[in-house]
């Protein structure tokens, strides 16, 4: 089943193009990893499936809903989806359950009760229970940007988009935001994310996509593209890394 269909989507700010033709399917619970140098498209690709920007030309479809109806609103196609930046975005106001459950409630209209109980099991299970109460000032980098991961899976979204979630931290607390993707991908979640972290893509990811110059130069599975390059774009790209 495709969950996400990229169809000839093309961007450009001005006369600078960032997205040039871009065509990309994610299955269910799939997760696929997004590489390649500052600038080649990731980020706006991103930005793109969820709205931030809109194309230029091209479709997205979501579950075969087209978000790039005119008609459409975006807000409905918001929050369908997760999406996970490297700024974590908090409400320094909130404690870290009604940060949790805002959306939820608000957005989703799910009962206060009910999003609470959830929000509490989440947090729980993901290793931040003792942290519900908590003000995000209190919490480390690393505990802040896992909140937000939590948020984002609150409502259960059929995609979830991860961009650079680890840019922004501290190398040691690194790995205990990467360990909750982890986790994420062994329940099940589809997942397209964008990352610098190359051992951690090789782990994680079902497939592997290199951009450069806003198009998608090479994909496929870790072993392939980490192994075996085919394209010299590719192989110059990973020897830099």
């Amino acid at each position: 089943m495709t969950v996400l269909d990229v169809r000839s989507v093309r961007k450009a700010f001005g006369d600078h193009v960032v997205l040039d033709g871009i065509d990309l399917e994610l299955a269910q619970h799939e997760v696929v990893v997004l590489i390649g140098a500052s600038g080649s498209g990731k980020s706006t690709l991103l930005r793109t499936i969820n709205l931030i920007e809109r194309v230029d030309d091209g479709q997205i479809l979501l579950n075969g809903d087209d978000l790039t109806d005119p008609t459409i609103d975006p807000d409905a196609a918001r929050a369908r989806i997760g999406v996970v930046f490297q700024h974590f975005n908090l409400f320094p106001h909130l404690r870290v359950i009604d940060n949790v459950t805002l959306a939820a409630r608000k957005v989703h209209g799910m009962p206060k009760a009910e999003a609470y109980a959830r929000g509490t099991e989440l947090l729980e299970q993901l290793g931040l229970g003792a942290k519900a109460r908590e003000f995000p000032d209190r919490l480390s980098g690393g505990q802040q940007q896992r909140v937000a991961i939590v948020r984002a899976v609150m409502t259960n979204p059929e995609l979830l988009l991860l961009d650079e979630i680890t840019s922004a931290l501290d190398p040691q607390l690194v790995g205990e935001v990467l360990d909750l993707v982890r986790v994420l991908r062994d329940r099940g979640s589809t997942m397209l994310m964008a990352t610098h972290e190359m051992s951690f893509a090789r782990e994680v990811a079902d497939r592997i996509v290199f951009m450069q110059g806003g198009r998608i130069v090479e994909q496929g599975t870790p072993a392939q593209i980490f192994d075996d390059p085919q394209r010299p774009e590719t192989i110059a790209f990973l020897e830099r890394e």
